[in-house]
């Protein structure tokens, strides 16, 4: 019999690489269960070391190997099972694709720093540090290029929703709680990231957390 995958995940308020990992095997349709072990608990500091060779989250078991980092994951899924359309077809639009996401892997480091994810809270003006607008501003224009160069017959970056945007989901979640707003284009797009069923979940899910650190505990998880 087949072992489901199962992915270790942090709080679902806070932990902007888990959500990346889970809202993208979620959209694609990946049968795999969850396991959530609470940041900077005791828990966390017995187990993390043991699921994941980095001890953090996002960690995918598939019965025989572990994969750790959100965008290692999404990959993996996207080369073994192809037909879950994780990358555009077309080699050209998916090298933009790939391009967009890796540069949200290793960029915007003043949005991440000044705006902590927190799904529970609503803090328009805050977050506004050196730098920040800068990264607004990128990130809305890749927004506004992708949707429109790449993103005819659908309603994501790319059309069909694809790993770069599990990667700029978070990003989303953050413009949403500091009250961040972009042109129609990427206002569009953020609503449609936040109307995705998976998302709606994680919100939910989210919300019903009881465990709460202040911002000032709290390091991009």
């Amino acid at each position: 019999m087949e072992t489901r995958p199962v992915l270790y995940i942090g709080n679902k308020n806070y932990s902007s690489w888990s959500l990346r990992a889970w809202l993208g095997l979620r959209v694609a349709g990946v049968d795999f269960d969850e396991k959530l072990v609470p940041l900077f608990t005791e828990e966390w500091r017995a187990k993390a070391p043991v699921f994941s060779p980095s001890a953090k989250v996002p960690a995918l078991f598939d019965g025989k190997k572990t994969i750790w980092e959100a965008l290692g994951i999404l990959e993996y899924i996207a080369d073994s099972q192809p037909d879950t359309m994780l990358w555009p077809l077309d080699i050209d639009i998916r090298a933009i694709a790939r391009s967009v996401s890796l540069e949200m892997h290793g960029g915007f480091g003043a949005v991440r720093n000044n705006m902590p994810m927190n799904l529970r809270k609503s803090m328009p003006g805050r977050g506004r540090g050196e730098g920040v607008d800068k990264d607004i501003a990128r990130i809305g224009e890749i927004f506004k290029t992708c949707r429109v160069q790449y993103g005819q017959g659908g309603d994501f970056l790319f059309g069909h929703f694809s790993i770069a945007d599990a990667m700029f989901a978070p990003i989303v979640t953050r413009f949403k709680t500091y009250d961040v707003t972009l042109d129609p284009v990427g206002n569009a797009y953020m609503e449609a990231i936040l109307g995705l069923p998976a998302m709606v979940e994680w919100y939910r899910d989210a919300l019903a957390e009881e465990w709460v650190v202040t911002e000032d505990e709290l390091p991009e998880v």
